[in-house]
């Protein structure tokens, strides 16, 4: 089984077994670097309601960042601290999934938010997979850039290999390590995470053979990547779009657990190639596929809301099919 089957069903696992984390997979988690997270897990914070009752979307980083509020409506070009083009776009974006409303004033746009952001997001966990221990590649280092940039408050180590004492001496002491059985759901933690500092942090850059450069992350840097992390989180899931090839079927993960909670799907398994695939994979054939309702799915098995009620006042929902908006 390759690390992209394993990640699906481990996705398929965390969510059937904590219906009430949102999940999420392949994230950048760095601020300078490429560091990309496998699965993310984030715990709903205090104001999470808040949250699903705005859109089912990201909602852009810039716009939150935007000194716009909740309360009288300001210029929108006086409102962003970033390139014009990222700024109209994350403000076309945020009007358009109902952050923001605009009305029109002598020909110029004008925008606030439909709502004060929320404090919805709790704890962040970053799970790094590794099938096979016997080939790490660059898991160390990737581990490492974990633990001192600080993002997630927890990192986990994920595999299918038998962990030995050798192996948990080459990883951080921070990192919990799980092993996990992706046929039959089965999870065992082998260590417990520790919690992290998610303050200012330190992130590895390029490595040369005398030394490693490194850049000063600030907590206000790392707030705003956690911020980006979850947001990025809510609106993209772990779900991948189905190949476009009849073959392909709507599978349900394997449960450890005797309970009665019924199996989590939406993973593509290809009957013809007798694995789980990429939206890529499709067989070279020209029959239709069969439709799954990949939003359907989600919002079925897990705290995400597919069709919120929307913050938006119901002037502004009708002021975007008036001429010129």
């Amino acid at each position: 089984m390759d690390e992209f089957a394993f990640e699906l069903l481990l996705c398929a696992a965390l969510e059937g077994g904590a219906p009430s984390r949102i999940i999420s997979r392949q994230l950048g988690a760095s601020t300078r670097g490429r560091r990309i997270v496998d699965i993310l897990t984030v715990t709903p914070g205090p104001e999470f309601d808040a949250r699903t009752a705005v859109t089912p979307h990201t909602i852009p980083t810039e716009a939150i960042a935007a000194d716009v509020g909740p309360g009288r409506f300001r210029y929108w070009k006086d409102c962003f601290d970033c390139h014009p083009e990222r700024a109209r776009t994350a403000m076309e974006r945020a009007v358009g999934i109902g952050f923001f409303e605009r009305e029109r004033r002598s020909g110029r746009t004008y925008v606030r938010q439909t709502v004060r952001y929320p404090d919805w997001f709790g704890t962040l966990r970053a799970i790094e997979n590794k099938p096979d221990l016997d080939r790490p590649g660059d898991l160390s280092r990737q581990l490492r850039t974990d633990v001192s940039l600080g993002v997630c408050d927890e990192v986990i180590l994920a595999t299918r290999s038998h962990v030995t004492g050798a192996h948990l001496n080459r990883i951080p002491e921070e990192v919990g390590v799980w092993q996990f059985d992706p046929e039959t759901g089965a999870r065992e933690v082998i260590r417990t995470p520790q919690r992290l500092s998610t303050g200012s942090g330190i992130e590895p850059l390029e490595r040369r053979s005398s030394h490693t450069d490194i850049d000063v992350v600030s907590a206000e840097e790392i707030a705003r990547l956690r911020r980006r992390l979850a947001e990025r989180a809510y609106g993209k899931g772990w779900r991948v779009e189905f190949p476009s090839c009849p073959h392909v079927e709507n599978r349900e993960a394997q449960r450890a657990s005797s309970d009665k909670i019924s199996g989590v799907d939406g993973i593509p398994y290809c009957t013809r190639q007798q694995r789980i695939v990429r939206p890529a994979d499709a067989c070279d054939c020209s029959s239709s596929p069969a439709a799954v309702d990949l939003a359907a799915i989600r919002d079925r098995h897990s705290p995400w809301v597919r069709n919120p009620p929307g913050t938006a006042t119901t002037q502004s929902r009708l002021d975007r099919f008036r001429k010129g908006r």
